[in-house]
Order: C-alpha cells, then sequence, then structure tokens
C-alpha cells in the first residue's frame, strides 16, 4: 500500500490507547517496581507518544487494526466451525497373515 494523505487518522482511537498505556505502566512502576523517579515517568509518556506517531503513519499507509467490536461482528456472521465431525476416510481390512490368526485351522505349526 501507498502513503495516501487523504486517508483519515483515528486520532481519538490513538490517544486512548497511548492513555491506557501511560496509566497502566504508570501503574505498574509505581506498585510493582517501586520506582518514584520523575525521568521513568517522562519515558512512559514519550514512549506512548512515540506510539501513537507510528500508528498514525501506519494508518496513512493502510493499515488500522480491527476493533474488538468489528471483530465480533465478523465472528457472528461467520458459520460455526464443524469441530471433529469430519469423516475419516475408512481404510480396508488387511489381508490375513500368520501373525494376525488368518491361517485355516488345520494349518497351525
Amino acid at each position: 500500500m501507498a502513503w495516501d494523505s487523504a486517508r483519515p487518522v483515528p486520532w481519538g482511537r490513538f490517544a486512548k490507547e497511548g492513555a491506557v498505556f501511560i496509566v497502566g505502566m504508570t501503574g505498574v512502576m509505581f506498585a510493582l517496581a517501586g520506582q518514584r523517579d520523575a525521568a521513568s515517568y517522562v519515558g512512559i509518556v514519550m514512549g506512548a507518544f512515540l506510539y501513537v506517531m507510528i500508528v498514525a503513519v501506519m494508518a496513512k499507509f493502510g493499515y488500522v487494526r480491527k476493533t474488538l467490536q468489528e471483530m465480533r461482528v465478523e465472528a457472528a456472521t461467520r458459520p460455526p466451525r464443524q469441530v471433529g465431525r469430519t469423516t475419516a476416510p475408512v481404510r480396508p481390512r488387511p489381508a490375513p497373515t500368520s501373525r494376525t490368526g488368518g491361517t485355516p485351522k488345520g494349518r497351525r505349526r
């Protein structure tokens, strides 16, 4: 796909994803890592900003991930899978041999 300057960028969605990243990582660093250094939190904000910019460029090239709602609609319209209901090909029975008891009763050794 080529760059298309007319292609829309869902800024609100990307900003919301970045904000969720900021809140989540801030909580993790504060609670689990015990980080109280301001530079760590500035790094989280910069990382979220870079994420938003990268996905915006990807959107201009035509790639935007599907939302959960779009995936649910696709799953609802798709026919149900037939798990375990396939018919296996039936193999013919092998020819009898002396090891399988296929010899006539009178010819046993």
